[in-house]
């Protein structure tokens, strides 16, 4: 029971890769906040991994949002000991098309609401003087330039630079910040996404899920079961000398 009597808050947390980490963490002991703009999605989630765990409406690109999620966090669970940043947003299409509405809600939720999550949960824990963990879900898209991704791409980049200035500068305050790259990962999320190539790329829907899967070295597309391990090392002590890295969770597609 690595986290036991830790409270984590996780943005994104109704569904996917946040859900799958949320029942992880309750099944090592901890409580979970789980933080969604779908309030009735995170509470019936919250309902379904037990462990006294909470739901929280929270809008990470509204700053009022976020700082009533992290008052009601403190309030329900006396502090928060872990912060997981899950809360994205996906978007595509021709370079020469990209649009500036498309770019401001993008950065809005992937970038401005991963920083603004990052500084007042960290607040909160530097004003409770027990250190904690920060975790920021990025992308292989983070890693590398896609042709139809620009923004995307762009937005996980910079999650993956404001982990490393975050963890830089928190560690003084025995807050560890680092993150978590996924690959591709078989959620609600790709077959939109599957649409979207369909479109652009003229393919028969399905063909690019299928082309993607097969092109994982392990196999296979992952599972958003198949973060959860990453997650937890990286919100217990084990982790107490882990700062500003970003570890790649995505079957050997990308190596750094």
């Amino acid at each position: 029971m690595r986290l036991q009597g830790k409270t984590a808050v996780i943005t994104g947390g109704a569904r996917g890769i946040g859900a799958a980490i949320a029942e992880g963490y309750v099944k090592e002991g901890g409580r979970v906040c789980v933080a969604d703009v779908e309030l009735e999605v995170a509470r019936e989630t919250a309902r379904k991994i037990g462990g006294q765990s909470f739901a929280a409406h929270v809008d990470v690109t509204n700053m009022k949002s976020i700082e009533a999620c992290v008052a009601q966090a403190e309030k329900e669970a006396g502090g928060i000991d872990i912060l997981v940043n899950c809360a994205a947003i996906f978007d595509m299409g021709p370079f020469e098309h990209t649009s500036e509405k498309s770019y401001d809600k993008i950065f809005a939720v992937n970038v401005k609401g991963t920083l603004f999550m990052m500084t007042a949960v960290s607040r909160s824990m530097i004003k409770r003087g027990k250190g904690g963990k920060i975790i920021n879900l990025a992308s292989q898209a983070g890693r590398r330039g896609e042709p139809l991704v620009v923004s995307y791409c762009a937005s996980k980049a910079a999650v993956i630079s404001m982990t490393q200035s975050a963890g830089l500068a928190l560690i003084e305050h025995k807050i560890n910040v680092n993150g978590i790259s996924p690959g591709v990962v078989d959620t609600p999320m790709w077959d939109v996404v599957d649409g979207l190539f369909a479109e652009y790329e003229k393919r028969p829907l399905g063909e690019k899920k299928r082309l993607v899967g097969e092109a994982v070295p392990y196999g296979r597309m992952g599972k958003p079961e198949d973060h959860v391990g990453c997650a937890i090392f990286l919100a217990s002590p084990e982790s107490d000398y882990v700062v500003a890295q970003t570890f790649n969770v995505d079957g050997g597609q990308w190596m750094s």
